[in-house]
């Protein structure tokens, strides 16, 4: 298998395993597809806290807006009744008006919390580091993990303008968001390798031979973003290491002229040993050179 470490600028994805000969189009589409699908995890999971903290999403036209507004417009919230977490629910007020306040109780807060935690795992950019590769399998499964957990608290189900219901529906809207500058739809996404595009048109072991045990990096871009910067020669962790040794060395020399200044008494008239010799045979204040 060959083994890409996927990249977005300088920053460090996940791994992914696929064969020499698979043709770029189907490679592309399959490393899109997981970056996508981890970053649909990663705005769930951000959506998890609030929902364990202060209930389900007030209607659209109720967002943002104060008590006595929404008694002045005379606006009711028809899911408050319909979505009453398992348990039953704790009052919590949503100080930014975005959320109904009626949070589940604190097992089921831990349910949501603790299953967040396991998705955020399976999808982590640590299992990069771990060398684990990430799978569509993992993200699918990350995402099966959410959905569970949010049918165990609330049974009934999510209002449809949840975000989180309408993530695990496909039905989100990321419009005028910075969400929607990160994704990448499949058709648009690019890889690139060794400073060059990949071309969909032909296969990987056009640009990396037949070797099935090859790693390399490439960096994943939207088409019309241009080529992403080069790796640079020295990793930051390579860095750190070779300022390290720097100021290692820097001490050690300190060290070495400390210990030079520590003998200078050595060359003094008194340290010499031949000094009352001298003396006797008249041979003190020489010096040498022309009158």
């Amino acid at each position: 298998m060959v083994q890409l470490h996927v990249k977005r600028g300088d920053e460090s994805q996940f791994l992914f395993n696929s064969t020499a000969d698979v043709p770029l189009e189907t490679l592309i589409e399959q490393v899109t597809a997981i970056y996508n699908g981890r970053l649909k995890v990663e705005r769930i999971c951000s959506e998890v806290p609030e929902l364990a903290e202060h209930g389900i999403t007030l209607p659209p036209n109720m967002q943002g807006l104060t008590d006595d507004q929404i008694v002045d417009l005379k606006l009711h919230d028809e899911w408050e009744d319909k979505c009453i977490p398992s348990g039953g629910a704790e009052f919590k007020k949503d100080e930014i008006g975005r959320r109904n306040g009626h949070a589940p109780n604190e097992k089921m807060k831990d349910i949501l919390k603790k299953t967040m935690e396991e998705a955020k795992a399976l999808i982590s950019k640590k299992q990069a580091q771990a060398n684990v590769c990430v799978t569509m399998e993992m993200v699918k499964e990350a995402l099966d993990l959410l959905r569970g957990a949010v049918m165990i608290v609330y049974p009934m189900g999510l209002p449809p303008h949840d975000p989180i219901r309408m993530e695990l529906e496909e039905k989100e809207d990321l419009a005028g968001t910075q969400a929607s500058f990160q994704v990448i739809p499949a058709e648009e996404g690019q890889l690139w390798w060794a400073g060059k595009e990949m071309q969909r048109n032909k296969k990987l072991q056009d640009y990396v031979g037949k070797n099935e045990k090859t790693k390399i990096v490439v960096k994943l871009q939207k088409r019309g973003q241009g080529a992403p910067a080069r790796e640079p020669l020295v990793t930051e962790e390579q860095q750190k290491q070779m300022m390290l040794h720097y100021h290692r060395r820097q001490e050690e020399l300190k060290k070495l002229e400390e210990a030079d200044d520590d003998d200078a008494y050595l060359h003094s008239d008194w340290s010499d040993r031949q000094a009352l010799k001298k003396q006797f045979q008249g041979l003190t204040n020489i010096k040498w050179g022309p009158r």
